[in-house]
């Protein structure tokens, strides 16, 4: 069984729902099991340390998940048009994991969410996409073969899956959001056992 990372960080829960959706879709086709990990919150005042568990969700990533995977989803929230912090802390330290190419011809996918229809994004999918190309990562998107990336009033772009969360981040994810989400995650397990054969 070839493991796929679906790697993310979700305040609200938003971007842990698209994430399960990836995952269903992973674990959707023979011969790919889809590994959930999340990163920990950030500080702006100083590097406090994190509980080992997380208290719900999924457990933290480590080093060895980014190793150990065929292929990576990365997902986020939206902030200001670029993805969250935390995340991006994460990334930061996988400098070990480019010096040798842990992840060099692997693919990848992205996704978001946002809490308003033009909250940015398909900017933050594109600078998401910045450090997966700098590992060598093969990025993998959504192609309008998809019928719901035509038709959504709501999230969904060739760049990645995404959700419009709201205001106050209640909306639950439509049908196409979740079609959407769920056709990525198959789309990257199909790609990743290609590439891994």
């Amino acid at each position: 069984m070839k493991e796929i990372l679906v790697l993310y960080y979700s305040r609200n829960g938003s971007v842990f729902n698209l994430a399960r959706q990836i995952g269903r879709g992973i674990d959707s086709v023979d011969g790919a099991a889809a590994r959930l990990r999340t990163v920990p919150a950030i500080s702006t005042v100083c590097e406090a340390v994190a509980s080992t568990v997380p208290d719900s969700g999924a457990p933290y990533a480590e080093a060895r998940d980014l190793e150990e995977c065929v292929g990576m989803a990365l997902g986020s929230p939206t902030r200001f048009g670029n993805m969250a912090a935390p995340l991006k802390y994460f990334l930061d330290g996988s400098s070990p994991q480019w010096l040798s190419g842990a992840l060099s011809g692997k693919p990848a996918a992205v996704f978001t969410s946002s809490s308003s229809q033009h909250g940015g994004q398909e900017s933050t999918l594109l600078t998401m996409m910045l450090p997966l190309l700098h590992h060598g990562m093969v990025i993998v998107g959504l192609p309008y073969s998809e019928p719901d990336l035509a038709t959504t009033p709501d999230g969904g772009t060739p760049y990645g899956a995404s959700h419009v969360a709201g205001a106050d981040g209640d909306n639950r994810l439509t049908e196409p959001e979740a079609r959407l989400a769920f056709a990525l995650g198959r789309r990257l397990a199909r790609t990743a056992l290609k590439l891994a054969a």
